[in-house]
Formats: structure tokens, sequence, C-alpha cells
């Protein structure tokens, strides 16, 4: 056990210190280098067009997704999820996958913020803004690193192709989450876009060093000159 933990390890810190790198480069780019290039100039005019459209209807739809990507809540379904996995399956494994993809995404979105610091679209803000920059969201991220990782799991634990196209329709709640973000006028296009890429690469980190562990298993006999049995 011991042995797997540092393989682990070993498999986490170099992919997502690059995913840190990348996303402050993305920031970067978005921010100094070509912040009055194609198609970064039309995103103030996408966050207008979605002011313009606003609706009681399609604001309260709004507020409930960003509701459930608001941290007491993320916080609140990743506690749950992993203790319902742990007591169904007998077993840590999905659990501990499950909250270090939603930790690690929240340490890149933090670690970026500290760095980028990007205003708030022009438009009128529906919501409180946080003192965190706008780039990412870390609404959209946190909520991909959840639902995206339950999908992994849940489609991982079922032979039916029935039940596995149902299990990735959990991707429809990041997808609500980040139209609901712009639509409230608290992040540009480009900021959700990140976001998605924050929490996959979180999620598929995860999944390789903590739920693949045959993989590391298969690695570690042939790097030692063991092979397996055809």
């Amino acid at each position: 056990m011991i042995d797997f933990a540092a393989q682990a390890l070993k498999r986490i810190l170099a992919p997502i210190s690059a995913l840190l790198a990348v996303m402050i480069a993305l920031g970067l780019l978005i921010t100094k280098v070509f912040p009055h290039t194609w198609p970064l100039t039309v995103e103030d005019s996408v966050n207008r067009e979605l002011e313009r459209d606003r609706t009681h209807d399609i604001s309260m739809v709004s507020l409930i997704f960003s509701t459930l990507a608001s941290t007491p809540a993320i916080i609140a379904v990743t506690i749950l999820a992993a203790l319902v996995l742990r007591l169904t399956l007998r077993r840590w494994r999905e659990s501990i996958f499950l909250c270090a993809a939603v930790c690690a995404q929240a340490l890149i979105f933090f670690l970026t913020t500290l760095v980028i610091d990007r205003p708030r679209p022009e438009v009128d803000h529906m919501d409180t803004s946080p003192p965190t920059s706008s780039f990412p969201s870390g609404h959209t991220s946190a909520s991909v690193a959840l639902y995206l990782g339950l999908a992994v799991i849940l489609v991982r634990l079922t032979d039916r192709t029935g039940l596995k196209a149902a299990c990735w329709l959990l991707l429809l709640v990041p997808v609500g989450v980040a139209l609901g973000r712009m639509y409230r006028g608290m992040h540009h296009p480009t900021d959700v876009l990140a976001s998605f890429l924050n929490g996959a690469v979180c999620v598929w980190v995860m999944a390789r060093a903590i739920l693949d562990r045959d993989a590391i298993r298969h690695r570690k006999q042939l790097t030692a000159g063991h092979h397996p049995a055809r």
C-alpha cells in the first residue's frame, strides 16, 4: 500500500505542476499578450448579449446551477459521494480519487488567481464578486472535477452500454454551471473554457494515479524485469 501511494504521488506531482504552468501561461496570453486580438475582442459582446437576454425564469435556472457549484455545495456533495462510495464498494480507491480530483483543481485555481488578475466582465453582475480573479472560473472547474469524476467512477462500475451513456449525462451539470456563470456576468467565455481544461485534466491525472492501480503494478513489473505470463 505504501509503495502504491509513492508511485501514485510520482504520477501526480509532475502533471499537476505542468497543468499549473499551462493555466498561468494561458492567463498571461489572454490578459497580457493577446487581449486585443480576435476572438478575445468579441468576448465582451458575448457577455453583453447574455445580459440583454436575461429573464426571470432563466435567471432562476442560472442561480440553481451557480449554487450547485458554490464552495459549500461542492464540499458537501464531494464528502457525501465519497462516503457513499466507501460504504457501497467497501474500499477507499474511488473516494480518494474523487476527493483528490476536486482538491487538485481547487489548488490549481487558487494558485492561478494569485498570478492572473483579470477583471470581471463589464456587465451587471448578478452575484457578489469574490476577491479572486475572473480567470479561471472556480465554480466551473470544481463542477467539472466533481461530476466528471463521478461519471468516470460510475462508467467503470457498470458493463451495460445504456447505463454508461446515462452516466455521462452528469456532464450537463458543469455545462449548465459554465453557461450560468457567464449569464450572470461573472466570467468571460475563455474563463470557463480554461476551467474545463483544469477540471478535466485533474480528473485524468487522478484516474491514472489512483484508479488505474493494475497499470501501475504492471509497469513496476516491467521495470523490475518481470514479465507477466501471457
